[in-house]
């Protein structure tokens, strides 16, 4: 498998979550930080749909998300919500 081999040759560590049998909604484990990030992220305009042609430009698009989530953190460290962006 590709993913095996990439998180060898990076020295990461892949942890598979497997379901948790039973009926109804059950919490997974740390699936919250990967939920919330992408709420964040999705609160921009172009990342709440698909409109990008090109994957690199909508990587970009993420980058650049990712940077000024991180930048308003710095700068203003006691707020909790970012204000909406322009573009």
């Amino acid at each position: 498998m590709p993913v095996i081999l990439a998180c060898f040759l990076l020295g990461l560590t892949l942890i598979i979550v497997r379901r948790i049998a039973g009926d109804g909604f059950i919490l997974v484990p740390r699936r919250w930080v990967v939920e919330r990030s992408f709420g964040w992220l999705g609160r921009w305009r172009r990342l709440s749909k698909d409109y990008e042609e090109r994957t690199d430009v909508a990587e970009a698009m993420v980058t650049v998300a990712a940077i000024r989530i991180m930048l308003h953190r710095l700068v203003h460290p006691n707020r909790r919500r970012l204000p909406s962006p322009d573009f």
